[in-house]
């Protein structure tokens, strides 16, 4: 089957063994150090093939591949045709190798040592950035990953100073005291001091480096430097997951569907546990950023006036369609029901959510969960109250610490729900508690400081 006018197609036998190929792929398998018509020599390749054929549909992805003294992206179609496997291939972009010598390292250490840095740099062979200190990170762009140093950087000259940097990256050979700034950012100055790296046949790899401020931006005082640096860990690992986890969940997904054909059972059980596990991955990253914001000083949210037992009746019928798979029923407020506090609807929806969610996880099947809506004085309250097996009271405090779980061997989220709830709960002007017992169920409360209803506009 062709893949475009570009495409490169191969046939691997049952065996896995390449049995006709395109002469761009067979030179690929002769690099790799296979045989013309001997078992598929790429890894990455060969995997992928093996993939297809376990599944019985047609797999699509990218990977990379080294040929020589490169890496190649390339894009793969492996579809079953009887016993064997169709490949389609394109792309064929080549990209420099990355391969970092095993002394780095050392060498990098030496090189902190001997400047007195603040922190250090690394580069592919292209100049595209990989690593950059956490600090000086939180000053470039959120997508520096990838960028060529010379685009995220203004390189100063004059009195005294030259652009050292080039000269040297042009010949490959290492520099020292080359003043920078941060684009956009004059009030951040650094020096950098870079080493070049080789592989074992002597090819450039990229370069390793250090630098030390010499005007440092008034936000990265030491103290708020070091309060910033889980914050950019926990926003630079939203980004480096969020993604991947979205196409493993849609590719499940498709796979579940049974989009390109019917699947054996297993198969198909294989694929919605994916799935489902890629959501829980995912829904870890959302806690993460909530993590994020609720521990900043300077966190705040927003305060209007709203309904409450219309946030319970949102929460309920979210969650309407997992409670029904697992055989639970909620009795939500009435429709006609309305009690006025004071709230940013997103979090206390977001509370709620997780509320009716936890309840929904640990009742039996059969049982009921009652969401209430009171007010008593000045504050208004939600009540999310279950038929599980409840919560002992010396756990009752541990639940709401940050990753507290009573039983972490059971099934469950992240340990951070309940912790983050509380948290948003009390910026709120509220708290959130639980009153429980063994076999008696939980009762959660989420209070709210109450209010008149909302003037119209």
């Amino acid at each position: 089957m062709a893949f475009g006018p570009t495409s490169v197609g191969g046939l691997v036998d049952h065996d896995g063994r390449l049995v006709a190929a395109d002469p761009r792929l067979l030179a690929l398998q002769l690099s790799a150090g296979g045989d013309a018509h001997g078992v598929i020599a790429v890894p990455q390749l060969a995997s992928l093939v093996r993939l297809s054929r376990s599944l019985g549909i047609i797999i699509s992805r990218g990977i990379i591949a080294a040929e020589g003294e490169v890496d190649l992206n390339l894009w793969v179609r492996a579809e079953p045709e009887g016993d064997q496997i169709r490949l389609a291939i394109v792309g064929w972009e080549e990209r420099p190798r990355a391969d970092i010598a095993p002394d780095m390292a050392a060498e990098r250490s030496a090189l902190l040592s001997e400047l007195g840095s603040d922190g250090t740099w690394t580069t592919d062979a292209s100049l595209r950035l990989t690593t950059v200190d956490r600090k000086l990170a939180g000053l470039l762009p959120i997508d520096w990953k990838g960028e060529r140093i010379f685009r995220l950087l203004d390189f100063v000259t004059g009195e005294g100073t030259d652009l050292k940097i080039y000269d040297a990256i042009l010949d490959g050979q290492p520099f020292s005291g080359q003043v920078a700034r941060i684009l956009e950012r004059d009030d951040a100055e650094i020096v950098l001091s870079g080493q070049p790296q080789r592989d074992s046949a002597g090819g450039l790899t990229g370069y390793t480096g250090a630098f030390r401020w010499t005007r440092i931006p008034p936000e990265l005082t030491e103290t708020e430097a070091d309060e910033g640096d889980d914050q950019l860990f926990i926003t630079q690992l939203d980004g480096a997951l969020r993604r991947p986890l979205a196409r493993i969940i849609a590719n499940a997904d498709d796979i579940a569907e049974q989009l390109e054909g019917p699947l054996k059972p297993e198969y198909l059980g294989y694929a919605i546990d994916i799935a489902a596990a890629g959501r829980h991955l995912l829904g870890l990253v959302d806690d993460l950023g909530d993590l994020q914001a609720v521990e900043r000083s300077d966190f705040a949210v927003d305060s209007d006036v709203l309904d409450i037992a219309d946030v319970a009746r949102r929460a309920a019928s979210l969650l309407g369609v997992r409670a029904a798979d697992s055989q639970v029923q909620i009795q939500a407020p009435a429709k006609d029901e309305v009690i006025f506090a004071k709230a940013d609807f997103r979090r206390a929806l977001q509370i709620m959510v997780n509320l009716v969610g936890n309840a929904v996880r640990y009742s039996p099947q059969g049982s009921m969960i009652w969401i209430r809506a009171e007010q008593e004085g000045d504050m208004a309250s939600l009540i999310v109250a279950d038929q599980g097996k409840g919560i002992s009271l010396e756990n009752q405090s541990l639940i709401f610490e940050k990753f507290g779980r009573v039983d972490p061997s059971e099934p469950g989220g992240s340990g951070l729900g309940l912790y983050i709830s509380q948290r948003l709960a009390r910026a709120m002007g509220g708290d959130l508690t639980v009153e429980s017992a063994p076999g008696q169920g939980a009762r959660f409360v989420l209070t709210l400081p109450a209010a008149a209803a909302a003037l119209p506009d």
